[in-house]
This record gives structure tokens, sequence and C-alpha cells, in this order.
């Protein structure tokens, strides 16, 4: 695939990377940036208060707008502006009408129609089509081609000590859409202890969401095993796992963590949470039928697909978008 980074005219494109801090968002925002090889700021708009709680129709603090002198959306304005979130909406909406100019990338349903910026990215399980929609079966990510071979170059040594194969273990927590009962924790704790018993060595990381009783059966699980648990401490290894993984298991929760994880070509294990979001398990369906995903049952599984990463194929999807843009407005007078 050549080089989006070299397609003109983003090649002096400057970009900002629009919202409100969540991790999950930001990541795929940044993931586009870098894939088009974009020099980006990352700006910020509140997460808390009633600006928030009216989103994605309600206004913006006016104390961030595009016309004031130190807030979120102060100028010089980009050239492109790359958002998501729900808190993030009314923000781009204000940016187009103070700088028309100015290209919109929304990634994820904006909900508030497909006319909501220049262009949007949705996964394929998600309902929103229309002129500027732009859809695949995964989410964009951090965890590209180019990090994995480095990670696979210079494997990290708290991992490339651990003998037999190597099973990254992804572990989420409870959301809006679902918890962990008890039963899904011991089940999870279960299926891992056989996957050990093999041979088997685990990678594991959990997340701020993940139930503590989980959390310190896993610890346990890792010191008993002889695996390696990511404790906060040091650098993350999170790509690093990925790179040198011989399966990943991956918590249903996360349509992201499945995302990156059918990234590597590893096969793709998925621990099924009996109140999985609904249209996660339309993604969960098409990567089986491509071959990358089973359900974990305690064991491993051999799967043999390329790598299924969507970030540069929407970063393609959105440079071509951004270079119809500036020729449509080429002849127009500045407004800003």
């Amino acid at each position: 695939m050549p080089s989006v980074a070299a397609r003109p005219p983003l090649s002096d494109a400057r970009a900002w990377i629009v919202t409100d801090g969540k991790a999950g968002d930001e990541n795929q925002c940044v993931g586009i940036a870098e894939t088009l090889g974009l020099p980006f700021e990352v700006r910020r708009v509140p997460a808390r208060g009633p600006f928030g709680w009216t989103a994605p129709w309600g206004p913006i603090d006016p104390r961030e707008g595009p016309y004031t002198s130190r807030g979120a959306l102060a100028g010089p304005y980009p050239d492109l502006l790359i958002a998501s979130g729900r808190r993030s909406v009314p923000y781009l909406r204000a940016m187009r009408r103070a700088a028309p100019r100015t290209f919109t990338a929304f990634l994820k349903d904006p909900r508030t129609g497909h006319d909501s910026a220049d262009f949007i990215w949705v996964p394929d399980y998600d309902d929103l089509r229309g002129p500027g929609v732009f859809t695949t079966l995964t989410a964009p990510h951090l965890v590209t081609a180019g990090r994995l071979a480095a990670a696979r170059a210079r494997p990290d040594p708290r991992l490339a000590a651990l003998a037999g194969p190597r099973v990254a273990v992804l572990i989420g927590g409870d959301s809006r859409h679902l918890s962990y009962r008890k039963l899904d924790m011991v089940r999870l704790v279960d299926d891992l202890h056989k996957l050990a018993r093999t041979g088997c060595r685990l990678m594991v990381t959990v997340s701020r969401r993940t139930p503590d009783p989980l959390r310190d059966a896993v610890k346990a699980l890792v010191a008993e095993t002889g695996g390696f648990l990511w404790d906060g401490v040091g650098d993350n290894p999170y790509v690093a796992m990925l790179a040198q993984a011989d399966a990943v298991v991956v918590t249903s929760d996360s349509a992201n963590m499945v995302s990156e994880a059918v990234s590597t070509g590893a096969p793709v294990l998925l621990f099924d949470l009996p109140r999985t979001y609904i249209r996660h398990r339309r993604m969960f369906a098409g990567l089986a039928m491509a071959g990358a995903l089973r359900p974990f049952t305690g064991r491993l599984e051999v799967l043999a697909y390329p790598p299924i990463d969507a970030t540069p194929v929407i970063a393609q999807a959105l440079a071509r978008a951004y270079a119809a843009f500036r020729s449509m407005r080429a002849g127009e007078p500045a407004k800003e």
C-alpha cells in the first residue's frame, strides 16, 4: 500500500485532535494522524460540567470556543481537525461555523447525522450511512505494523525471558454496557489456568476498569505459573506483548482491544461476556468469518489469516476526502 503521508496536499497540512481526553477516542485519532504523517496538536475539551451533559446537541463552553484567546479551540485554526467522542461534537460544530476552510473528520457516530463533518468513520456494525461516511470492520488504533515490527526487532527483556508459547491476555473491565459477574471472573481465571498448564506463558495487562477481585486473582495466577503482569511500573509493554504473542486472549467488552489484537496476525481467542454489546458481536462474527477469531475455551487454537488493520485504510479514505475538499475550496475566498 503506498504511503498516505506522501499524498499531496496533506504533506504540509496542520491538524488538531479534539476529544475530551478519553484514551480510546484520542488513540484512534492519533493513530490516523500518525499514519497520515500529520503534525498535530491535541486539543482537549471539558469532560465534566453542564456543557458535557448536553452533548452532542448542546452548546459549547464559551470559554473554550474558537474566538477565545486561550480556550481549547483558540486559533490559528488548523487545516484539518480530527475529533472523536460525544463531548467533542459541539466543538466540531463550532469550528465548522468559525473556520469553514478547515476540513473536519469525526471517528465513530456523532449521533447528529451523516453531515456533521466532512468525513465520518464508523465501524460496520453501526447504522450510520450517507455521503461522507466510511466504514470498516475494525477500528483505527496505535498498534501499527511499524510499531509491531520495531517491538519484534528489539524484544522487551521482561517478555523475551518467558519460555514456551507466549499468550498476550488483554483484560478489560466494567462499563455502562456490562459488568463482570463473579461467575465470569471465575470462568476466565479457570480457563487461563488451563492454558498455563499446557506450558503457555501468560503476558497479562488489565484495565483501570478491571474489578479488584479479578485483578487479584490474575496477579496470583501469573505469580504461580511464571508469567508476566504489567502492574503499571516501567514502560507500558502493551505493543511488545502483542508483538511477541503466539496467541492473544481478549475479553469481549472492548472492540478496540479486539481490533488491536487482530492487527498482529496471531490467533485471537475471545473470552465472551454474556452482556456483550450486541453491535460488537457483529464485528466479532465478521472476524470469525475472516478466520481471525475463535471463542476462548482454555486452549490454543491454530488460525492463519493476514493481519487485519483498518487504520491505513481509513487514513487513505480520509486523505482522498481531504484532497477533494481542498480542491472544492481552492477558488473560494477565505471567510475566517
